[in-house]
């Protein structure tokens, strides 16, 4: 597939909520290399906002975005049910799809997405932002270069507050069909870096709770697991914590090495100690946020 360089990436944006405008500002702060060209929404004062601040066109109908839009890319920011059926739309259309997590609520759906973009021989970006944070991208090096030896023991918290307010300010939220629970929604950055730091996963054994949130799905969860290299770990996940978001971390315990990446948002890293030294060890400081 040939790069484009003659001109700026056009982007259209299906949904026109609240986690468009972390799109809208990113598009906005590579403005030299690309553009966004349209957006759409079903509710008008959405739209109409999102239009006036882009000065995109405006589309209430996604179809006929996808059949008019100039677009190269199309940016889905949906309720995480309709990832699925928008993202197929769009590669059918002849469009690379950038789509918000989870990708999609059923695994069958995650699946036909891949599929149909390998079909229309365009690209499929899941948003993971958390593999770019300084702190992790620190880690991944760490990991890539074999410093914790053989890894042991992997643990993760995501102790974050969801107040009744947040479910019931979109009937979609806190639904098996379009959202998704603690897990899914809210958990699933740090749920990606399982893999993407520790291996893939042979087995997980899992307990999930609604404790406290009139919603369908969890608002609470434990789970072990254990990795085909032969490393356990655990995830406890819950957005009952009181009053606010307290902590979003990883720990890590391996043969030569122990790290504990911690903070609201993996964003400090509280302990960095191995058997040897490297030169990345003297920038851990600079890379908390």
């Amino acid at each position: 597939m040939t790069p484009i360089t003659d001109r700026k990436i056009r982007f259209a944006l299906a949904g026109c909520g609240r986690i468009s405008h972390n799109h809208i500002g990113a598009i906005k702060a590579h403005a030299d290399r690309c553009e966004l060209v349209a957006v759409c929404d079903p509710a008008a004062p959405a739209l109409r906002a999102a239009a006036e601040q882009t000065q995109a066109t405006p589309y209430s109908d996604y179809a006929q975005m996808l059949a008019s839009a100039n677009a190269d890319c199309v940016v889905i920011t949906t309720p995480s049910g309709l990832h699925p059926q928008q993202a197929i739309q769009a590669a059918q259309a002849g469009f690379h799809v950038v789509t918000e997590k989870p990708m999609a609520t059923r695994w069958k759906d995650g699946l036909a997405m891949v599929d149909a973009c390998d079909a229309a021989g365009v690209h499929l970006f899941v948003v993971k932002q958390n593999r770019h944070n300084a702190t992790l991208k620190l880690l991944k090096r760490a990991i890539e270069q074999r410093r914790f030896g053989r890894i042991y023991s992997v643990s993760v918290n995501v102790f974050w507050s969801r107040p009744q307010e947040y479910y019931d300010s979109a009937k979609w939220r806190g639904t098996w069909e379009f959202d998704g629970g603690a897990f899914m929604n809210q958990a699933s950055h740090y749920i990606d870096l399982l893999e993407w730091l520790i291996g893939p996963v042979e087995s997980v054994a899992a307990f999930t709770g609604t404790l406290a949130r009139d919603i369908e799905v969890e608002d609470t969860g434990v789970a072990a697991l254990r990795w085909r290299s032969g490393a356990v770990g655990t995830l406890n996940v819950t957005m009952l914590t009181y009053p606010k978001n307290l902590e979003g971390s990883i720990t890590i315990l391996g043969e030569t090495g122990t790290v504990r990446i911690g903070g609201r948002a993996a964003n400090e890293i509280q302990h960095w100690e191995f058997a040897d030294k490297a030169p990345e060890d003297d920038s851990i400081t600079q890379a908390s946020y």
